[in-house]
C-alpha cells in the first residue's frame, strides 16, 4: 500500500498526496525551471514562495533530506560545462560559495565581531547574481538574502527571548552600509514581504529542530527590518500563529520564538504591539513557560510608548476583564512576583480600556464589575471593583440603567457598592447625587417588593434597604443650623458682656458710672452697641448665605 502524505498546493492548502507522486507547481517544477535557466533558456515566473518546504509547514516537521546537491565548478583546464543547478530558491546562499565550499567559517566569538567580519562586496555580489538569474523572482532574492546572513553571521546562541540584549537586537548592531544593502533588497521586493516574514519564522524553527542547529542571526535581522517599516506584516496572520502555539506548548523554545517575531512589530506602531499581545501572547498568558515573556513585552511596550492614545480602540470588555482577574485574584497561574508586574501596568491597560469617550463606553464594562464584586472576593480586587464602578456612575449616566436592570440578580454585589456610595458621599458630585436619587428610589420600591415575596433573599434585600434609606437620608439634607446660630449669640453675648465689665471694673463701678455719665457718653456706648450689633448681623448673614447656597449646590 502507498504511503499517505501532505504537500502544499498551489493555493496555499494543503492536499493528500500519494507518496511519490508529486503535486503540481511543487519543488520538481521549481527545480526544473532552475536548470533551465542555467541552461540559458527562457525564465519562467519562480514558483510562489508558499511552494517552499519551509513555508506554512505549522507542524515544524524535520526538513526533508535534500536530494540534489551542488555541484562544485571544474578545474579551469577542463571542459566548459554547464553552471551549476540551484537546487532550491533561496537556500542556496546558506552553503558557502565555490571557492570554500569545503570549509564552515567557525562561530565567532560575538556578533559583533561576525558583523565586522562580514564581506560586503560578496554579499552584494550574490544578491546581484540571484537578481540577475531570477529577474522576476524577488522571492528568491530575500531568501538568499536570509540564507546568506544567517550562514555567515554564526555566533554564539542566546536565550530565544534575547532577554538580556536591548528590544531592537541584533539588528541595532548592523552598521548603515549593511542596513542600506537589506533596505534596498526589501524595497524591490514589496510584494513579497509577508510570505518572507514567515519563511524566516518557520526556517528558524526549523533549525531550532536540529542538534546542534544554526544561530539565527541572520534571520532575526531580516524579520526586524521587515517590521521596521512594516510593522502590520506580523498581524496578518495571527490565527495561524496562535495555532502553532498552542500545537507546542511542549515546546518552549519554538513559542517563544514565535512570540520574539511577532512583537517585533510593536517597538514600532503600538497599535500593532498590542494586536500581538492580545492576539498571541494573552491568550497563552496562563502557560508556566510562556508567561514571563508576556508580561515583561506588556511592560516594555507601554514603556516604549508613553502616548497611550495610539492604543486607544484596542482593548475592550473581553480582553480587559481577563486582564483585571490575573492582576488581582490570587492563586491564578501567574507567580506573584509575574501578578505584582502586571498590577503595576494595570492602571495604564484600564486607561487604554476606557478610551477616549469613557463617558459613552463605561456603561459596557458596569455589568462585569458589578457581578465580580462578591463579598468573598480579595480585599484589593474588592476596592478595585467599587472604585471602578464610581468611576462608571460617575462619567457614563447610562451605568445607572444598566445597574437597575441588574439589580434583583446581583443584591449582595449591589449592597456593597450602595454602603460604599454612602461611605464616600461627601466626595461626590451633584449630577451623581441628582441620578442616584431616583435610583435609590426604585431600588427602594424593588426591595419591599422582594421583602413581600419570602425569606430566600431577605438578608441581602435588608442590607440594600438599610443603605438605600441612609442615602435617601442624606439625600433630604439637614435643616437650618438654629443650634449654632443659637451658640453664636451666647458666645457674643458673653463677650459684650465681659467687656463692659473690663471697661467699668465692677458692677458697683459701673452703677456709679451710669449716675455720672453725660449724654455724649450714652450716645458713643449706643453707638458701639449698634456697631457691635451690624457687625453680628453681616456675619449672622453672610454664615446663612453660605450655608443655602452649599445646600443648593449639593456641596
Amino acid at each position: 500500500m502507498e504511503a499517505l502524505g501532505l504537500a502544499p498546493a498551489p493555493s496555499g492548502r494543503w492536499e493528500v498526496v500519494r507518496k511519490g507522486r508529486r503535486c503540481a507547481g511543487g519543488t520538481t517544477g521549481s527545480r526544473r525551471a532552475l536548470g533551465e535557466a542555467n541552461a540559458g533558456r527562457a525564465l519562467p515566473m519562480a514558483a510562489p514562495i508558499a511552494t517552499s518546504g519551509t513555508i506554512f509547514e505549522l507542524g515544524f516537521e524535520r526538513a526533508r533530506k535534500k536530494q540534489n546537491k551542488e555541484q562544485v565548478p571544474p578545474p579551469a583546464t577542463a571542459p566548459p560545462e554547464p553552471p551549476p543547478r540551484r537546487n532550491q530558491p533561496g537556500k542556496s546562499a546558506k552553503r558557502p560559495p565555490a571557492s570554500d565550499a569545503t570549509a564552515k567559517p567557525g562561530k565567532c566569538r560575538s556578533l559583533e565581531e561576525a558583523l565586522k567580519a562580514l564581506d560586503l562586496a560578496d554579499l552584494q555580489k550574490e544578491l546581484d547574481k540571484s537578481q540577475s538569474m531570477f529577474p522576476e523572482s524577488p522571492s528568491v532574492w530575500v531568501k538568499d538574502l536570509a540564507g546568506y546572513l544567517n550562514y555567515k553571521l554564526q555566533a554564539p546562541c542566546s536565550d530565544p527571548m534575547l532577554s538580556q540584549h536591548p528590544h531592537d537586537y541584533p539588528y541595532c548592531l548592523v552598521g548603515k552600509e549593511l542596513r542600506s544593502i537589506i533596505r534596498s533588497l526589501l524595497g524591490k521586493s514589496s510584494g513579497v514581504l509577508e510570505l518572507f516574514f514567515d519563511h524566516c519564522v518557520y526556517t528558524m524553527l526549523q533549525e531550532l529542530d536540529k542538534t546542534p542547529g544554526e544561530s539565527l542571526h541572520g534571520y532575526r535581522i531580516c524579520i526586524q527590518a521587515v517590521l521596521l517599516d512594516r510593522p502590520k506584516i506580523a498581524t496578518m496572520n495571527l490565527g495561524k500563529y496562535l495555532e502553532v502555539l498552542r500545537s507546542h506548548q511542549n515546546r518552549p523554545a519554538k513559542c517563544l520564538t514565535v512570540l520574539w517575531a511577532l512583537g517585533q512589530a510593536g517597538f514600532t506602531d503600538l497599535h500593532e504591539g498590542l494586536k500581538v499581545w492580545l492576539g498571541v501572547m494573552l491568550p497563552v498568558l496562563g502557560i508556566k513557560a510562556l508567561s514571563p515573556y508576556a508580561v515583561s513585552y506588556l511592560d516594555r511596550l507601554l514603556m516604549m510608548h508613553p502616548n497611550l492614545t495610539k492604543g486607544f480602540g484596542m482593548i475592550g470588555p473581553k480582553d480587559f476583564f481577563p486582564l483585571l482577574d490575573f492582576a488581582f485574584m490570587p492563586n491564578n497561574s501567574l507567580t506573584p512576583s509575574l501578578q505584582e508586574q502586571l498590577r503595576r501596568l494595570y492602571p495604564r491597560l484600564k486607561v487604554l480600556a476606557f478610551g477616549a469617550r469613557p463617558e459613552t463606553a463605561l456603561h459596557t464594562y458596569f455589568p462585569s464589575f458589578l457581578s465580580r464584586a462578591a463579598p468573598a472576593c480579595p480585599p484589593a480586587m474588592k476596592k478595585e471593583l467599587l472604585t471602578s464602578m464610581s468611576q462608571c456612575l460617575s462619567l457614563d449616566p447610562l451605568s445607572f440603567s444598566v445597574w437597575r436592570q441588574l439589580y434583583t440578580k446581583h443584591l449582595a454585589q449591589s449592597s456593597l457598592l450602595l454602603n460604599h456610595l454612602l461611605e464616600s458621599w461627601e466626595s461626590s458630585s451633584k449630577k451623581v447625587r441628582q441620578s442616584l436619587q431616583e435610583t435609590v428610589r426604585s431600588f427602594k420600591v424593588t426591595n419591599e417588593e422582594l421583602a413581600a415575596r419570602g425569606p430566600n433573599t431577605h438578608q441581602d434585600v435588608a442590607a440594600c434597604d438599610a443603605a438605600c434609606k441612609e442615602l435617601l437620608r442624606k439625600m433630604k439634607g439637614r435643616g437650618f443650623p438654629w443650634s449654632r446660630l443659637l451658640l453664636v449669640l451666647l458666645i457674643f453675648a458673653a463677650g459684650f458682656l465681659l467687656h463692659d465689665l473690663r471697661t467699668h471694673g465692677s458692677f458697683q463701678g459701673k452703677a456709679v458710672a451710669l449716675g455720672e455719665v453725660s449724654w455724649d457718653c450714652v450716645r458713643d456706648h449706643l453707638t458701639s452697641f449698634t456697631y457691635s450689633s451690624w457687625v453680628y448681623l453681616q456675619n449672622t448673614t453672610l454664615a446663612i448665605t453660605n450655608w443655602a447656597l452649599a445646600m443648593i449646590s449639593g456641596h
